[in-house]
């Protein structure tokens, strides 16, 4: 189950895809959802590296259980939402290619 700071974090990055009046509005917009997916992928890769280290904290006997099948779950969750975009893109681009010219 996600956690509130997952999900909130989640409709942040909506909000500045939605928004453009961030970082990326600069530019014209362009590297907008180029952005948002390289920081999508930093922050599973940090949330995997905390589930980690929760888990060897456990293995350790210095950790809590439930710390570390909360950290599990929200990577579980990252890693779900970044396969679920990876899909859209894909059906996208297929469907992009079966368009007549």
């Amino acid at each position: 189950m996600a956690s509130p700071l997952s999900a909130a974090n989640a409709y942040s990055a909506i909000s500045r895809l939605t928004n453009p009046t961030g970082a990326g509005a600069a530019t014209g917009g362009k590297d907008n959802f180029s952005a948002l997916l390289k920081e999508a992928l930093v922050a599973v890769n940090e949330a995997g590296k905390k589930s980690d280290t929760q888990t060897q904290a456990l293995a350790a006997g210095k950790a809590n259980v439930v710390d570390v099948v909360t950290a599990v779950a929200e990577t579980e969750v990252a890693i779900d939402a970044v396969v679920a975009v990876r899909d859209r893109v894909i059906q996208a681009y297929e469907e992009i290619m079966k368009m007549p010219i």
